[in-house]
């Protein structure tokens, strides 16, 4: 049977306009979600510098800009807890010796200031061998891809307490995006403007639709310090649609990013996703000439999942 796909981007791109002009017409969309938690409390991520723990550079660090949110502009806040664990993600080195988390500090009103909308701001760093030293590892122990999850919580004037266990998706997603738990990964380092500029695509095999990528010259672009971005064309067939394909590069290994496509075959149903396969590609960090990269395509209402492999061949 013939599929047909359509393109819901469009209005889910309105709904957000919706909402972001809503939050500055009077914060009542944020009164609202508020008063449905109780009088809770919300720590809205303004920027997230950095997410990315290189090894080997002393000064590599996470950090992150939060902005707190109540219904008294942000005084019912006494102060914020800050966790930290350890989660050992890689086979190289000790599979599995998990850390659990344990109170690294407490920031305190004193370290708040008031940023644009009126409402207490502060910036969080924390770097690599700090975060080693509090969770009794060195250097040798870890390696790509392992993560130290940071967890805030809110103390408040009444003793309550807010964090990941007390939010919803409403705070977690959007304008208020206020998730509270961050994963900082470990990476290794690579050159600057490595495995960036213009590759020639080569599709190794169909997808759940066919050809999922037009094999032409495609741009990557650096994200972040390991991260990728690849400008492609997906699904030429239909007409083509404009997409990211979003990986990373994790000391040797390439670790391919969940996206949503916002395509769903006509009749509506789950929508075209890609996201990390089961067996993954490795790079040379001397050598960026030649990208090979696995991912599942989930087919979601358009067909099965599928292992699609494709090869970038530097121009």
């Amino acid at each position: 049977m013939k599929k047909y796909i359509t393109n819901y981007f469009s209005i889910v791109a309105t709904g957000l306009v919706l909402l972001f002009s809503a939050c500055e017409e009077g914060d009542k969309v944020f009164d609202q979600i508020v008063e449905a938690e109780q009088r809770g409390a919300v720590l809205r991520t303004v920027n997230l510098v950095s997410n990315e723990l290189p090894i080997g550079q002393s000064d590599g660090a996470f950090s992150v800009e939060l902005e707190i949110q109540d219904q008294e502009n942000g005084t019912l806040v006494n102060g914020v807890e800050v966790y930290v664990g350890f989660n050992d993600l890689t086979e190289e080195v000790g599979l599995g010796t998990n850390v659990t988390e344990a109170l690294f500090e407490t920031v305190s009103t004193s370290a708040f200031s008031i940023g644009e909308f009126g409402l207490p701001r502060f910036s969080y760093s924390i770097t690599l061998p700090e975060l080693l030293s509090f969770v009794g590892r060195s250097e040798a122990d870890i390696t790509g891809g392992d993560q130290f999850p940071i967890r805030f919580e809110l103390v408040l004037t009444d003793g309550r307490r807010f964090s990941a266990g007390q939010n919803s998706g409403t705070l977690t997603g959007s304008y208020f995006s206020s998730p509270f738990v961050y994963n900082p990964t470990v990476i290794c380092p690579i050159a600057e403007g490595a495995f960036t500029g213009t590759y020639l695509l080569t599709q190794l095999n169909d997808g759940p639709l066919g050809t999922t990528f037009e094999s032409v010259n495609v741009e990557i672009t650096a994200t972040g310090g390991t991260s990728r971005s690849i400008a492609v064309n997906a699904y030429p067939q239909f007409g083509g649609f404009a997409r990211n394909f979003l990986f990373d590069l994790i000391c040797d290994n390439i670790a391919v990013q969940d996206v949503d496509t916002g395509l769903a075959c006509v009749g509506g149903g789950a929508p075209v996703e890609y996201t990390a396969a089961a067996t993954t590609t490795t790079y040379d960090q001397t050598d960026d000439s030649v990208i090979d990269i696995i991912f599942t395509e989930i087919g979601g209402s358009c067909g099965a999942d599928v292992d699609v492999s494709f090869t970038l061949t530097k121009q």
